[in-house]
Formats: C-alpha cells, sequence, structure tokens
C-alpha cells in the first residue's frame, strides 16, 4: 500500500474531527482532501457527521472501541449508566446500546451495530478520564446514575446484577454527590439498594443514618412495575422479592 503521511497520527488518535485534521495537515483544504482519500482507501470511517474513526490495515475494523467513540462525541460528555458499568468489567452482560452523558442532547445514531444516546447529565462531578481517552463516570456516580434512571435504562433487576458485582465504594463519595442530586427519593433509593449489599460494599452504618436523615414524609417507589411492600426505615415502596424481614 502506498505510504500514508497521517496514518500513524490518526491511529493514535483513534476517533477524531476534521478540526483534528486539520492540525495535522495544515489547511482546511489538505484535511478535506485526506479525509476523503482515507475514507476511500478504507483507512478512515464516518461514525456520524464530524466524527471519523480509524481502521486497522489488517482487519479494516474500528481501532477505537464504543467507549472510546462514545468519549468522542463531544467535549463534555461521558460514558455513564449501563455502558460505565460494562466500562468498569461490572456488568454481567453487554447491551447493544452506548449511554452517554451529556449536557447537550445529541440526536441517536447508530455506528458498528452499537446504538448512541444521550443521556442529560445530572451531575458535573465524578468522571474520571481514562489513559485510553474514555471518560467514564466513576463506579459511585454510575451507581447513582442508575438508580435515579432505574426506570429508563437498564431496569432494576439488572441494575441490582451490576451492583452485586461491585466490590467496594467510597460512601464519602456518594454522599457527595447525592447532596448534589439533591433528591429526597434518591437518599430513599440509594439508603435501601445499598443496605442490601452494605457488607459486600463496606459502607458504615454512619452512611446509612445520614441517608436517613434527609428522607422526610414522602414516600417514594423503587420500581412501580412490580407489587410492592412498604419498607418503614425508608419511606420506600419496594418489589415484594427484595423485602427483608418484616419492615
Amino acid at each position: 500500500m502506498k505510504a500514508v503521511k497521517h496514518y500513524a497520527e490518526l491511529l493514535r488518535l483513534r476517533c477524531f474531527t476534521r478540526v483534528d485534521v486539520v492540525a495535522l495537515t495544515g489547511s482546511e483544504k489538505a484535511a478535506d482532501s485526506l479525509l476523503t482519500s482515507y475514507r476511500k482507501r478504507g483507512l478512515i470511517d464516518l461514525v456520524r457527521r464530524g466524527l471519523w474513526v480509524a481502521l486497522g490495515l489488517d482487519d479494516g475494523q474500528p481501532v477505537a472501541s464504543r467507549y472510546r467513540i462514545a468519549s468522542a462525541i463531544g467535549v463534555e460528555v461521558c460514558v455513564s449508566h449501563h455502558s460505565a458499568f460494562e466500562y468498569h468489567g461490572l456488568a454481567n452482560q453487554v447491551f447493544y446500546e452506548a449511554f452517554v452523558s451529556s449536557p447537550r442532547r445529541f440526536a441517536p445514531f447508530d455506528y458498528d451495530g452499537v446504538s448512541y444516546r444521550s443521556v442529560a447529565a445530572r451531575l458535573d462531578s465524578g468522571v474520571e478520564v481514562q489513559p485510553d481517552g474514555v471518560r467514564v463516570t466513576d463506579v459511585e456516580r454510575t451507581v447513582l446514575d442508575s438508580i435515579n434512571d432505574i426506570d429508563k435504562i437498564a431496569g432494576l433487576e439488572e441494575v441490582l446484577a451490576c451492583l452485586s458485582l461491585v466490590p467496594v465504594v467510597d460512601p464519602d463519595k456518594l454522599l457527595v454527590y447525592l447532596a448534589s442530586y439533591g433528591k429526597q427519593a434518591m437518599y430513599q433509593k440509594a439508603g435501601f439498594l445499598f443496605g442490601l449489599s452494605a457488607e459486600q460494599l463496606r459502607l458504615p452504618e454512619s452512611f446509612f443514618n445520614e441517608c436517613e436523615s434527609h428522607v422526610g414524609k414522602g414516600v417514594s417507589y423503587l420500581d412501580r412495575g412490580a407489587a410492592g411492600v412498604y419498607d418503614h426505615r425508608w419511606r420506600l415502596v419496594v418489589p415484594q422479592s427484595l423485602r427483608r424481614g418484616e419492615n
């Protein structure tokens, strides 16, 4: 194959925009020429308008993972919810959707068998930038985001399955994020669900006491689609299957 001047740099970037290519080539005209030429030669592929991915020479497959592609959608986005569980190795199954928290909504799109879906960002904190360039919510925020959107993303059963794989969480981080959420229902749901695995997660009773101090008179529902029983401590209606003794 004829030598290609900037292919190594594009491989290093994995995902890139036209702006990135302009920086490499020195002009917009040269960038557009490169993008057209490299795509025809099977060196790069268009993910969506304005976003490209490098392809491997051996197999012609994208060199960027779905998580790296998701992170390249915008400067303020991050991999979140079930996709963050997957990235952290805390999910039993990999969805055909990639969930991306973003302060501004973007139109959903499909690429290479994966649907990329925008989820409204709930917090500004709790994002880690990994060595591979992936921006992803940390484990504590991932759990709380999933609890908050439990009916919209994965469902209660899958969130519980992911939570069962979490080895430990930082109670101080959880409380900071819960305060940022500022919702009584989040304290109720988090207190109950973390209580199911308090020993596994090494959460002290002080964490639960702090959560309980934010529980007012309102009653919340963990899963409105299931027959429920009332948990008095958390003023929460929970599925019968999660009942822990007499409440």
